[in-house]
């Protein structure tokens, strides 16, 4: 459990550290996304701890070769893959990989701020849709408005 706990903050750092990324919780599990569409999910498959994320349909076919990378349950004929944390542990790579799903899914203005170098980690660029400021590594759970 404290491995998982080890883990989960350091995939927030990678993930969070993206222009307009914000973590939710779906389908019960952390998700990371940038304007709605997700970039990179985890899940505790018992013992294992994975991380889910985006690749080209190419480069997918080939990892899923390397130990420890499958295809993603549900998404893998979109080019989703798996990685078993416990298996590959290269977490420069895991971070390569994590950018190349985000810039796969993240709109050109993201992609601008993440080409130009004008990242900013504070709380007040880091806003929730519902607007609420929130800091580096804490959940933003959307909640629907009662109408």
């Amino acid at each position: 459990m404290a491995g998982k706990i080890v883990l989960l903050k350091k995939l927030r750092g990678v993930c969070l550290a993206l222009p307009e990324a914000l973590e939710s919780v779906k389908w019960g599990k952390p998700h990371f996304c940038v304007r709605e569409k997700i970039f990179a999910g985890c899940d505790d498959d018992g013992d294992r701890f994975v991380v889910a994320f985006k690749l080209e349909m190419a480069k997918a076919k080939t990892i899923v070769q390397v130990p420890g990378f499958s295809r993603a349950p549900y998404v893998g004929h979109k080019g989703w893959v798996s990685v078993d944390l416990a298996v590959f542990t290269d977490w420069p790579a895991i971070k390569e990989l994590i950018g190349e799903s985000y810039r796969l899914v993240a709109p050109k203005a993201c992609l601008e701020k993440l080409s130009s170098g004008k990242v900013s980690n504070s709380i007040a660029d880091k806003k929730s849709s519902s607007g609420s400021a929130r800091k580096k590594g804490e959940s933003a759970v959307k909640h629907k408005r009662k109408k």
